[in-house]
């Protein structure tokens, strides 16, 4: 089903079940919690989806009541509820019965019990308990009135199954695509090292696996059972449910058994965590360059987030976890400064959030996540969090459906892969600091383009590969007329032929480290590189260099080069950059060159931050938001309503105050605070208007929100 979105909802994850030390859930402090949220504007809780071992106590014993209270309670108050399945998380009387649901991380490994996930989620004796206690809860709660979707499963996709089945149906899996052994033996070079199958039988367990090709093909393999394992849920939830509920699930977007866009093609609407650093990991601009993992660290990694999100199906998302206060344990205690929460949501909805849903309403007492901060402390008593995230409640309450149907602007497109994360793991270009191969090689190479762009105010439109090679090139050239390919490593040939087509129809085609090397099986092509986009780029290369430290370079494109250096040798294009060193200085870094209509600019390093904000700069001089002399903590991002007009979404990621001159007449949906602003509406509706050319000062960690007259 389309999902409609009437405004931005704004809730938390409730758990009534989960009650103070050695308490019952106690009707009152229902009511209580109840009554707070809707005095904080909330207007969605998710529930239900973690205590299988509540809804079910012993095998075929069910207690489905017991949540009715609370959705009588929040439908009550005008709050829906998204109820959630209870499938990831195996009660401990099905482990103790069906020892054999216990998955694998190595042939014969089983995981240990005492987290989640454990079970192998392909084994009939777990697929039928999970889909009796899926259909039952369901039944019992799909005419409820507070319903208005389900989240089956949760952040799906944790582990590589090895269990001797899911190694069976991989078998299974290569024997219905390849055939026969003799095509899987070419197909996958099994020459080498005389790994030769002549039966199927001779296929070995990946355990000790180092062939390439198979590492890709089991992970791809992994990432399909996880959106089969969904799916088989999904279309479960729908046969029962009513017509007007949507399917989602919580897409935990580092997950190694995860292709988030097939994944949410099984959906009605992407919903996913969106946890990230506050405090002074939101400064900006900043030169801190810390890891990532699945937390954002940095404002620029928050915005990719949301733009991530938005890429799993091409369209607004809801955000099912996001931080209420400090995230990550009891060693990671670093709680927004005041107006951080409110930014955060704003930057998630500028980018297509419409729904900001909060990890979680009350801090837990007990258990792994005992200091994994909700919008209510362990005392439960309202305090910071809660008075500042109330106070956006009312703020999207109010302007929400003003942005309802607004669609996030793009100055750029960087496409990402899921088959080049799960190729460039297991083949890593670049090293980390010991020197060893670092299997984050992806995502390190794509984030320096999106940050690059970031940093120099461009949108980022983030697109996948399901989506656009299935689509017209010049059509994609209307919408995005520059387009960024980085480490996208196992590449068809039809995928590298759609790349020239988009740049002989006029799109501007960035070429980055590793695209192209490698052809659909993960096999180094054996052709010049760039392949099939030399001749059309004007350059090649047929040595490359891992770079222990930055490396200058020069030319109309400045900065340093990092990690990664391939040695161009232009051929009819114009060089924009050159390495600045004794010996790399004879290639250069980075070139272009037109192409039909359009261009192709190869760039052969992973950029260093002034580098890419100079190719960014350089890409286009004059980013869509039309904001100019920006100070430098200052970001906007800007969405287009289905009438023309456009949402503006400015942010002061600073302490220090930040003035700003408006572009064009605007009228001012979220006011920063102190502002003053012509024409101010009552004071309960907030905003006013912005003339052309006036001025108005944003705050230490402020927003404005405003829309062209």
């Amino acid at each position: 089903m389309a999902v409609e979105h009437r405004g931005v909802r704004f809730g938390a994850a409730y758990y009534y079940e989960y009650a103070g030390p050695g308490d019952d859930p106690k009707p009152e402090t229902l009511e209580r919690d109840l009554d707070l949220m809707s005095a904080a504007g909330f207007t969605v809780i998710r529930a239900g989806e973690s205590v299988w071992s509540t809804w079910e106590p012993d095998e075929g014993r069910f207690d489905l009541d017991w949540l009715e209270p609370v959705l009588d309670g929040a439908h009550a108050r005008g709050i829906e509820v998204v109820l959630g399945t209870p499938t990831y998380a195996v009660p401990m009387w099905l482990a103790r019965r069906y020892p054999e649901v216990a998955g694998e991380l190595g042939t014969g490994e089983r995981i240990g019990w005492g987290a989640r996930q454990e079970a192998d989620f392909t084994h009939p004796a777990f697929r039928f308990h999970a889909e009796r206690i899926l259909r039952l809860v369901v039944e019992r709660y799909r005419d409820h009135p507070a319903v208005v979707g389900w989240q089956v499963d949760n952040e799906p996709g944790l582990h590589l199954l090895h269990n001797r089945g899911v190694f069976e149906r991989f078998v299974d899996h290569l024997r219905h695509r390849y055939g026969d052994v003799e095509t899987l033996n070419r197909e996958w070079g099994l020459v080498y090292w005389s790994h030769r199958l002549s039966t199927w039988a001779d296929l070995w367990t990946p355990d000790g696996n180092v062939q390439p090709q198979y590492d890709l093909a089991w992970r791809r393999f992994q990432a399909s059972l996880t959106t089969e394992m969904i799916d088989w849920q999904a279309r479960a939830v729908r046969a029962l449910a009513r017509d007007d509920q949507f399917v989602t699930t919580c897409i935990a977007y580092e997950r190694p058994a995860l292709d988030d866009a097939d994944l949410a093609s099984v959906l009605d609407v992407t919903s996913g965590n969106a946890y990230y650093g506050m405090q002074d990991a939101l400064l900006h601009p900043s030169s801190e360059t810390p890891a990532q993992y699945w937390t954002a660290y940095g404002t620029w990694a928050l915005f990719q987030v949301g733009d991530v999100m938005f890429s799993s199906r091409g369209e607004p998302f809801l955000v099912t976890e996001t931080d209420a206060q400090s995230i990550g344990g009891p060693s990671t205690n670093f709680p927004a400064y005041p107006g951080q929460w409110r930014q955060a949501a704003w930057a998630l909805v500028a980018r297509g959030a419409r729904m900001i849903e909060y990890w979680h309403w009350h801090t837990l007492h007990y258990g792994a996540e005992t200091y994994w901060g909700g919008v209510l402390p362990h005392s439960g008593l309202p305090g910071r969090a809660y008075r500042e995230i109330a106070g956006l409640g009312a703020e999207l309450g109010r302007v929400g459906p003003a942005l309802a149907d607004a669609v996030p602007d793009a100055d750029v497109a960087i496409l990402s892969s899921t088959d080049a994360r799960f190729a460039l793991a297991g083949q890593p270009p670049l090293q980390r600091d010991d020197g060893t191969g670092d299997p984050n090689s992806y995502p390190r190479i794509v984030r320096a383009f999106y940050r690059g762009a970031f940093d120099a105010g461009l949108q980022v439109r983030v697109v996948r590969p399901q989506h656009l090679f299935v689509d017209d090139p010049a059509a994609v050239v209307e919408r995005h007329p520059v387009l960024v390919a980085a480490g996208y490593y196992p590449a068809s040939d039809a995928d590298l032929t759609w790349l020239l087509r988009y740049a002989e129809a006029g799109g501007h085609l960035v070429v980055g480290p590793r695209t192209g090397y490698a052809d659909h099986e993960g096999r180094a092509r054996a052709s010049v590189q760039p392949a099939m986009l030399s001749e059309a780029a004007g350059v090649s290369y047929d040595e490359l260099s891992n770079l222990v430290g930055p490396v200058p370079v020069t030319g109309a494109l400045t900065g340093d080069a990092t990690a990664w250096a391939e040695c161009l040798v232009p051929d009819g294009a114009d060089v924009l950059a050159t390495f600045d060193h004794p010996h790399l200085g004879a290639w250069a870094a980075a070139t272009t060159r037109s192409h039909g209509s359009g261009r192709v600019t190869v760039v052969g390093t992973v950029p260093g931050l002034d580098l890419a904000r100079s190719l960014a700069d350089w890409l286009v001089p004059a980013p869509l938001a039309g904001w100019a002399d920006l100070p430098p903590s200052v970001t906007v991002h800007t969405s287009t309503r289905p009438d023309g007009s456009r949402v503006h979404v400015l942010h002061n990621w600073s302490w220090e105050a930040a003035t700003v001159t408006a572009p064009v007449d605007l009228s001012v949906l979220v006011t920063p605070r102190g502002a003053a602003l012509a024409d101010p509406p009552p004071a309960s509706d907030g905003g006013g208007s912005l003339t052309a050319g006036e001025t108005v000062t944003l705050g230490s960690w402020d927003v404005l929100v405003a829309v062209t007259r």
